[in-house]
């Protein structure tokens, strides 16, 4: 499982021009589901989305996670995470999980996120979305569960 994370002040998710989804602070972040990933891949996720310490603690430094400073996290799915452009000019999307099998995996890492005491939004899998944010920061990360990471 592979998300792009963004600390924002404030990020939403609209779709056919009507917001869905909003948060104020906290995490955007967009979420790819490859095809090996399973519940592991979505516990391990939603752990570091919860614990993650990149927000700035009294004395400025990066030592507080969503939690500690009441956040939100939104979520949205993004298959083309799992793109390949390695080759050639067109990325290939070959280790995007199947939307049938991830649709399920997403709500599953949402629940388990929100288990955790976040409070969870969410954008529309399989659908045309605009993402806006305000940036924190910026403060941008890469994750990958350690399922993706060893390669599977």
């Amino acid at each position: 499982m592979r998300t792009v994370v963004q600390r924002v002040r404030s990020a939403s998710v609209a779709v056919g021009g009507e917001v869905v989804a909003s948060v104020g602070t906290g995490l955007l972040a967009l979420v790819g589901i490859e095809v090996d990933d399973g519940r592991a891949d979505a516990e391990w996720t939603a752990d570091k989305l919860a614990h993650l310490r990149i927000f700035e603690d009294g004395a400025g430094k990066m030592n507080l996670s969503v939690l500690d400073v009441r956040g939100s996290l939104l979520l949205v799915p993004n298959f083309t995470l799992a793109g390949d452009a390695a080759k050639g000019r067109r990325p290939g999307f070959d280790r995007a999980m199947r939307p049938e099998q991830a649709g399920p995996l997403f709500e599953v890492l949402a629940g388990l996120a929100a288990g955790l005491g976040v409070p969870v939004s969410r954008g529309v899998f399989r659908a045309e979305m605009a993402v806006s944010l305000v940036n924190d920061g910026p403060v941008t990360l890469v994750l990958q569960s350690p399922r993706a990471t060893e390669g599977g």
